[in-house]
C-alpha cells in the first residue's frame, strides 16, 4: 500500500470519526464512540473491497454490508456521504422526526438491507443472504459488522456453525474488538484469541489484527476475498473512541454525545470533505428456477386429512409452479410436512436444524435477494426466534412461518410442544398476517395465498387429522370468514378458528336439537379478522362465544373484542386456562373445556 493510498485512508477514516461526532451532536444523542473504533475498518472495506453501485441498490452483483452493531448507526452515515449517496445536510438530520436517517438502521434506506440494533441478528441474516448467493451462482460477497459485546447472544453462534458447516467462503464477519461494551469490559476484553478459538471451532478462517492499521486491514480483507470453502472472521482490536482522548477507551462515554464535540473534531483533524469512490459489482446474471402452473392438492369433502399435511403438498405444489418459493425447516421436516418439498426441490430446500433464531434470520436474509421463503417448524418453538419475528416487522421483511402442533389438540405429548401463545406472539409482530385454517382444502389455499403477502405472515396448522368440511378450489382471502351456520333465529353466534370449528359444528348440531338456534363462523383470518362480518353478528344476535385452542390473552377473542367490543355484545371466551398435561387429543379438548360440550354448556349459560 503507497503512502499515498495510507494517507487518503488515514484521512477518510478521520472523516468518518468526525461526522459521526457531528451527527451524534446535532442528534443530541447517538454512539458516537460504538462508530468511531470502527472508522479504520469501513474506510478500508469502502475504498478498496466493497463492490457496490449506490445508484443501483437493486443491482443483483452488488456486495452485501451489515451492521450488526447497529448502534453504530453513525459511522454507516457517514459512510453514505463519503460515497455521495446522502449529502452532508441530511446527515445531520440524524435522529430527528421524519429523517430516514433513524437511531438504528432500517430499511428505509435503499442501501440498508434489514434492521439492526437488536444485537445478535447481523450475522444470522448475512447466512441467509450467503446461502441466496450459492443458490444464485452469484460472485458478491457478504461482509458484517460485528461488535465483541454482541458475541455473548447465542444466535451469534448459530449463524458460525451454520456458516461453518456450509462452508459460506462469500461470508465476512469483522469483528471491532473495542474491549468496552455498554456497561464495563466485555467477556473477553482485548483477547482477539479467545474469540479466534471459538470461531474456529465452527471451520471458519481466523485473522487477528490491529483494527486501526490500514494495512493490516486490507490485508485482512483480502485474504477473506481469496479464501475457499470457508466463511472468515477478522478480529481487528481496536479503542473505543478511537481519536479523542476525553472518550478513547473509557468507561462510561457508550451511547452519549461528546461533551465537546468543537475540541474532539479539532484533535481529529477538522471538518474534511474526503470522497471515496466505491467499485461497482461485475455485470451478473442470477440463477432462476422455472416456473409453471399451480395444481394444488384437493381433497374430498368427509375425509379426514391433517392441515399440516396439506401444507406440505401444497407447499410442494407451489414449488413447482413458482421457482422463487424456497423453503426452509427446524429439523422437524417430517412433522411439518415440509419434507414434500424437499423431495421435489432439494436445491431449494434448506436445514437449519434446531436453531430456530438462524431459521427465520436465514428466511429473512433470503427475502432480502428476492426470494419467497417459508420456515417451519413446531407453533411452540418459533417462541425462541421471536426476537427475529419481531426485527422481521421493523425490516418490513416478507417472510412466510409456518407453525404446526399448535394447541392442546397434539394430545398426550403434553405442554412443552403445545403451541398455546403463537397467536397472541405473531398478532402483535407490525404488519403482520396471522392465518389458521381448519381444512385440507382451506389449508393448501391459504398457503398458495400466502406467496404473495407482504410483511409477516404466519399460518398455524394442526397435527390431528380433521374433517374436510369444504369444496377443493375455494377461494380464502385474508381478512375473511365463513359463515357455516346462520339463521334469523339465532340466539348467539360461535366463532371459532382451527381444530375448534368442528367442535364449534357439533355443538351447533346439538344446541339446534335442543331448540337453541346458534350461527358458527370460521375465523380463518386471525389478524386481519373479518370486521363487517363480526359487526353483524354483534348487532344481531348480540352474543359471541369465541372459541379457541390457544391462552386467553392476545389470541382469537382478544382479535373479536378488539373489532367490536365498542358495539357492547356479551361475549364470553373459552380458551386454554389451565396447564394441560399428557391425554389423548379429545380429552385436552375436553379438559381445557374448549370441546363441543363446554360450547354447549357455555351458550346455554349466556342464554
Amino acid at each position: 500500500m503507497s503512502e499515498r493510498d495510507l494517507q487518503f485512508l488515514t484521512d477518510l477514516a478521520a472523516q468518518l470519526r468526525v461526522d459521526s461526532v457531528r451527527s451524534s451532536t446535532a442528534a443530541g444523542s447517538g454512539h458516537p464512540t460504538s462508530s468511531m473504533s470502527a472508522a479504520d475498518l469501513m474506510a478500508v472495506l469502502f475504498a478498496h473491497h466493497l463492490r457496490y453501485d449506490f445508484d443501483h441498490p437493486d443491482s443483483p452483483a452488488n456486495d452485501h454490508l451489515i451492521f450488526s452493531k447497529g448502534h453504530a448507526s453513525p459511522l454507516l452515515y457517514a459512510l453514505y456521504k463519503a460515497a455521495g449517496a446522502i449529502t452532508d445536510e441530511e446527515l445531520l438530520t440524524f435522529r430527528k422526526r421524519g429523517s430516514r436517517l433513524e437511531g438504528h438502521p432500517t430499511p428505509r434506506l435503499p442501501w440498508v438491507d434489514v434492521a439492526t440494533g437488536s444485537l445478535g441478528q447481523g450475522l444470522p441474516v448475512g447466512v441467509g443472504e450467503a446461502l441466496a448467493g450459492r443458490l444464485e451462482r452469484l460472485p458478491y460477497r457478504v461482509w458484517v459488522l460485528c461488535g465483541d459485546s454482541e458475541l455473548a447472544e447465542g444466535s451469534i453462534w448459530e449463524a458460525a456453525e451454520h456458516a461453518g458447516c456450509e462452508g459460506l467462503a462469500n461470508l465476512t464477519a469483522i469483528v471491532d474488538v473495542n474491549r468496552l461494551g455498554q456497561h464495563g469490559p466485555t467477556r473477553h476484553g482485548w483477547d482477539t484469541g479467545a474469540y479466534a478459538r471459538r470461531f474456529g471451532a465452527f471451520g471458519w478462517h481466523t485473522i487477528e489484527i490491529d483494527g486501526h492499521d490500514p494495512g493490516q486491514i486490507d490485508f485482512a480483507l483480502n485474504d477473506a476475498r481469496n479464501t475457499r470453502r470457508r466463511p472468515t472472521v477478522i478480529l481487528a482490536k481496536t479503542r473505543k473512541g478511537e481519536g479523542v482522548l476525553e472518550v478513547e477507551n473509557r468507561e462510561g462515554a457508550h451511547g452519549k454525545p461528546l461533551k465537546d464535540p468543537g475540541k474532539a473534531i479539532d484533535e481529529l483533524g477538522g471538518i474534511r470533505n474526503v470522497r471515496v469512490e466505491v467499485q461497482p459489482p461485475p455485470e451478473a446474471k442470477r440463477c432462476r428456477f422455472p416456473s409453471g402452473t399451480l395444481t394444488p392438492p384437493e381433497y374430498k369433502v368427509g375425509d379426514k386429512v391433517a392441515t399440516r399435511s396439506a401444507f406440505g403438498e401444497a407447499l410442494a405444489a407451489l414449488g413447482a409452479a413458482r421457482g422463487d418459493i424456497v423453503a426452509l425447516d427446524g429439523e422437524v421436516a417430517d412433522s411439518t410436512k415440509t419434507e414434500e418439498f424437499a423431495k421435489a426441490f432439494p436445491e431449494r430446500f434448506f436445514e437449519m436444524y434446531i436453531a430456530e433464531q438462524q431459521l427465520v434470520a436465514a428466511a429473512i436474509g433470503m427475502q432480502v435477494r428476492g426470494w419467497v421463503p417459508y420456515a417451519a417448524t413446531f407453533a411452540a418453538f418459533l417462541s425462541r426466534a421471536y426476537d427475529f419475528i419481531r426485527m422481521a416487522g421493523v425490516s418490513g421483511a416478507s417472510i412466510r412461518l409456518v407453525g404446526s402442533h399448535a394447541g392442546v389438540s397434539i394430545g398426550e405429548d403434553g405442554p412443552s410442544q403445545m403451541g398455546l401463545e403463537d397467536l397472541a406472539m405473531l398478532r402483535a409482530v407490525y404488519g403482520s398476517t396471522v392465518l389458521y385454517p381448519c381444512d385440507a382444502n382451506q389449508a393448501a389455499a391459504l398457503t398458495a395465498e400466502m406467496a404473495d403477502l407482504s410483511g409477516v405472515s404466519y399460518l398455524r396448522t394442526t397435527r390431528g387429522a380433521t374433517p374436510v368440511i369444504y369444496q377443493p378450489g375455494e377461494r380464502f382471502p385474508v381478512g375473511g370468514s365463513r359463515v357455516l351456520r346462520q339463521s334469523p333465529d339465532d340466539r348467539a353466534t360461535i366463532l371459532a378458528a382451527g381444530v375448534t370449528v368442528h367442535e364449534a359444528l357439533a355443538a351447533a348440531d346439538e344446541l339446534a336439537d335442543s331448540g337453541v338456534p346458534v350461527g358458527v363462523v370460521d375465523m380463518y383470518s386471525v389478524k386481519p379478522v373479518d370486521a363487517a362480518v363480526l359487526t353483524e353478528a354483534a348487532t344481531t344476535t348480540g352474543n359471541l362465544i369465541i372459541v379457541e385452542d390457544h391462552r386467553p390473552e392476545g389470541g382469537l377473542g382478544d382479535a373479536v373484542s378488539d373489532a367490536v367490543s365498542e358495539l357492547g355484545p356479551r361475549m364470553v371466551k373459552l380458551a386454554v386456562r389451565d396447564l394441560p398435561g399428557s391425554a389423548t387429543p379429545e380429552q385436552q379438548l375436553a379438559d381445557a373445556r374448549i370441546d363441543r360440550r363446554a360450547i354447549a354448556e357455555a351458550v346455554k349459560r349466556l342464554l
